[in-house]
């Protein structure tokens, strides 16, 4: 399957504003572009790309005064599958857990392990260990929470997802990984492109969108608590702990977003 997607951002300063941008394809899946996939602006500017510690491909630059559009066209290699539900995955003792995996299981600044672990253990503790218990926890964010645009709040914790039951998917993603962690079940926040491909159009303006990973059995494993379904043409862009680590882009100074588009659409093989 071939898949077609890109943006088109713009942000208004009132002065030169420098900026974090984490727009690009995660390194794991550039083997799978069809085309480049490079960050454009609308005027020149100096962009240097790092990757952050977290193996994130990002870029710095300083946006000018006035309006700046960045955006990006790719298109991608996708198997056309529906994403494999690791059903007999196992769950690792903390002391057999890798290093670099112990931080996704420490509360973070949206995922506020401190306000919910008493409630994951009354919830959750009955449930088998591994992916069964994962799924537990991913049933009840999708039953608890109520998706809507309206609702969205970018100061909501994960405790304030629990306790407003309303939001986007980042939402979700938080309350999730937050019950993972109470869990001793290693998680972390993803964010990426996900079209309508191989079910009903969204009749809401196309996004980006949020999930999350469990670490078991030695792997990550994507998880979805908002539609808690396989789903066909995930398009990964970045990890991290929650939102703070993945934000699109982080302005040190005023900035106001102009312009938002999205695209994530099948192109027909031929």
């Amino acid at each position: 399957m071939k898949i077609r997607a890109g943006f088109r951002i713009g942000y208004e300063c009132p002065q030169p504003t420098p900026m974090l941008l984490v727009l690009n394809v995660h390194p794991s899946r550039r083997v799978d572009l069809l085309t480049d996939q490079l960050l454009e602006f609308d005027q020149p500017i100096d962009c240097r790309e790092y990757t952050d510690t977290f193996g994130n491909a990002c870029a710095r630059i300083v946006a000018p005064t006035g309006l700046t559009t960045i955006s990006t066209d790719f298109e991608i290699y996708d198997s056309g599958l529906p994403e494999p539900v690791p059903e007999s995955a196992i769950q690792h003792d903390i002391k057999d857990l890798p290093d670099d995996v112990l931080i996704f299981l420490l509360g973070s600044r949206y995922c506020d392990t401190d306000r919910l672990g008493d409630f994951a253990w009354s919830q959750f503790s009955a449930a088998p260990l591994g992916w069964t218990r994962v799924q537990a926890i991913a049933d009840f964010v999708h039953d608890h929470i109520e998706f809507d645009y309206q609702r969205a709040d970018p100061l909501r914790t994960a405790h304030g997802g629990y306790l407003d039951k309303t939001g986007v998917c980042r939402d979700f993603a938080h309350l999730a990984i937050t019950l993972c962690r109470c869990m001793n079940i290693p998680a972390r926040y993803c964010t990426g492109y996900l079209g309508d491909i191989g079910v009903p159009v969204d009749p809401n303006p196309m996004d980006f969108s949020a999930w999350f990973e469990v670490y078991l059995g030695g792997h990550w494993h994507t998880v979805d608590a908002r539609h808690n379904t396989p789903r066909i043409g995930r398009i990964l862009m970045a990890t991290g702990r929650d939102a703070t680590d993945v934000a699109l882009t982080t302005n040190f100074g005023p900035a106001t977003l102009a312009r938002f588009e999205v695209v994530t659409e099948e192109v027909p093989m031929g």
